[in-house]
């Protein structure tokens, strides 16, 4: 296993993976560790079993620069099935109690409403968060219930895609802040419209700035061959595209890839930013202090071990347009 893991290859970039249902996100990762036999993976904001759709994926230093995605905003795609409620609040779960259902498109539209906006959601005890150490789903399972608080979170959008009340099913886009659980929501509609509900399909369509028509089906990157998955991946710096731009001059980059503060020519307002050198090869982050001057906050590791002109040798990423 130790050999294994020396053989594995440096492999930096973002892929976007379109997760299928009936494996965890970490099962998904793992078996993009070994299609790209990389050194080092992370995805950003997990996913079910249930649930299928985008899971971006860090491979080597992208998983310096994934912080703030994990605070994006992300969209789904809910199937929700009416009349029915289960102890995990999706239908993986066993069915605690079924109700006849006799509500109109008008109704569910108006209880939706409800639900846009700034809300407090309690996190559902099939879940991964913590209490004294261990996780949640684990005093579930045991049968236990313990008390969680409330959290803030803001549906932005709530969007009707399809109705079929005959089978007591419809599907909804949902477009909300961090820490959402769809499952809850699911429930909690149920709870409003009288006959209980719970989550029957999940797919995740965006995250932050990220879609799902740009993701790869995890059969076909493992079919791919090994120039075509690398062409799949997107440069560690399409995670910090919001931040403004710094161009170093060859003495501040030298200066910066030894933890220096370095002096900076640049119009852009104090705060986070990324760095260049002059051949436009992303280094990494730095705060932007009033009156121009940098201090490093994240560089790449080949960035921090330069000290003289091999750098767009060893950085080998793509150029920003």
């Amino acid at each position: 296993m130790k050999r294994l893991a020396q053989l594995r290859q440096q492999v930096d970039g973002v892929l976007l993976l379109d997760k299928p249902v009936g494996i965890t996100s970490n099962a998904a990762i793992q078996r993009v560790r070994r299609a790209f036999n990389a050194s080092k993976v992370g995805h950003v904001g997990t996913l079910d079993p249930l649930a299928s759709g985008l899971l971006p994926v860090c491979l080597g230093e992208a998983t310096k620069f994934s912080t703030d995605m994990f605070s994006a905003d992300k969209t789904y795609e809910a199937e929700i099935l009416l009349g029915v409620t289960t102890t995990t609040g999706d239908i993986e779960g066993e069915i605690t109690s079924r109700q006849a259902v006799a509500v109109s498109p008008e109704q569910i539209l108006a209880v939706l409403k409800r639900f846009t906006g700034a809300l407090e959601q309690t996190p559902p005890m099939y879940s991964a968060l913590k209490r004294d150490g261990k996780p949640l789903y684990a005093y579930a399972r045991a049968g236990q219930t313990v008390e969680r608080a409330p959290r803030s979170i803001t549906i932005h959008e709530i969007a009707v895609l399809s109705l079929a009340l005959a089978a007591g099913r419809f599907t909804v886009s949902v477009h909300c802040t961090k820490g959402t659980y769809i499952r809850v929501l699911a429930e909690d509609i149920g709870s409003v419209l009288g006959c209980g509900a719970t989550l029957a399909g999940l797919r995740r369509t965006s995250v932050g700035e990220f879609g799902l028509h740009k993701a790869i089906a995890l059969d076909r990157l493992e079919g791919l061959s090994a120039d075509e998955r690398a062409s799949a991946l997107l440069p560690v710096d399409c995670l910090v595209t919001g931040l403004p731009i710094v161009v170093l001059t060859a003495d501040s980059v030298r200066r910066i890839v030894q933890g220096q503060a370095a002096q900076a020519d640049t119009a852009e307002n104090a705060g986070l930013v990324r760095l260049y050198d002059s051949d436009r090869r992303f280094l990494g982050l730095a705060e932007l202090q009033p009156g121009g001057q940098l201090m490093p906050k994240r560089l790449r590791a080949a960035a921090a071990t330069v000290s003289g002109g091999d750098l767009g040798e060893r950085l080998q990423t793509p150029k920003i347009a």
